[in-house]
């Protein structure tokens, strides 16, 4: 350690001094909450509501600590202002139908004719409530089919969608506000801020429509139910811990019974 510390130019002082820094994890709490109750805020006025709560800190610690948490504010103009529900990272779900993920993925027919399916995904159990495949899609037309899936599953808290014209419509902002769910916008070029969509469009190109020759849509949309039936209650899913999608919602589902007698 001494031929170390001489060849570094360090003293053996400075190198064996315990560190003092005090945790942080309160502080960045308290950060987070803020700036997620106030979106429109940035560093320096959370400092500034900081120090008014009794924290001592100055503005350069507020912003390292602001920075790490990634909380900048998310938001494209485009006709109309759009505005992500969560800022930085979102906290991961911790039940069924809290936040789902939609987008949509491309394919075409035996004739060459192309068509989309849209895609829905829940985040937590990772289970998918519908697969719809047609030759173009409008607002309406997604309206229409998330009205289908409220029938039978419900809706969830929040949905995470990117800017495609059919997400952005009034149409769907319209449903939303009605209905009660917020759309959680990703930032544009960021596909990782949708990743749960990504990965589980992947699986279905992949498994399904790599996998057939469609030779009409309706043919389509029954290997897409079949796929996604299977998807759900057979396929064992590495995240899950090799569940599937339905016997992990069905675990979490008892734990919360039985924590709720208890």
């Amino acid at each position: 350690m001494r031929r170390a510390c001489r060849l570094a130019g360090f003293s053996r002082s400075g190198w064996y001094k315990q560190r003092r820094r005090s945790d942080q994890t309160t502080l960045r709490m308290r950060i987070r909450e803020i700036a997620h109750a106030r979106p429109r805020f940035g560093y320096l006025r959370i400092a500034v509501m900081l120090r008014r709560e009794g924290w001592t800190v100055n503005h350069k610690r507020v912003y390292r600590l602001y920075c790490l948490e990634g909380l900048q504010v998310r938001m494209r103009v485009r006709r109309r202002k759009h505005i992500a529900v969560q800022r930085g990272v979102a906290p991961a779900p911790t039940g069924e139908r809290q936040r789902w993920s939609m987008d949509f993925v491309h394919d075409e027919l035996l004739s060459g004719r192309k068509f989309r399916v849209l895609t829905v995904v829940d985040q937590w159990s990772r289970q998918s409530p519908i697969l719809e495949a047609r030759f173009s899609f409008t607002g309406k037309d997604v309206v229409a089919a998330l009205e289908r899936v409220r029938e039978h599953r419900g809706l969830p808290e929040s949905i995470t969608v990117d800017h495609g014209t059919e997400f952005m419509s009034r149409a769907v902002e319209a449903w939303a506000f009605y209905r009660g769910v917020k759309l959680d916008v990703t930032r544009p070029g960021k596909p990782t801020d949708n990743a749960h969509i990504e990965s589980f469009n992947g699986r279905v190109r992949d498994e399904c429509l790599n996998v057939h020759q469609f030779v009409s849509l309706a043919h389509a949309q029954r290997e897409l139910d079949g796929w996604r039936q299977d998807y759900n209650t057979t396929r064992p899913h590495s995240s899950l811990g090799h569940l599937t999608p339905s016997e992990y919602a069905a675990a979490g589902q008892e734990q919360r019974s039985q924590a709720a007698i208890f």
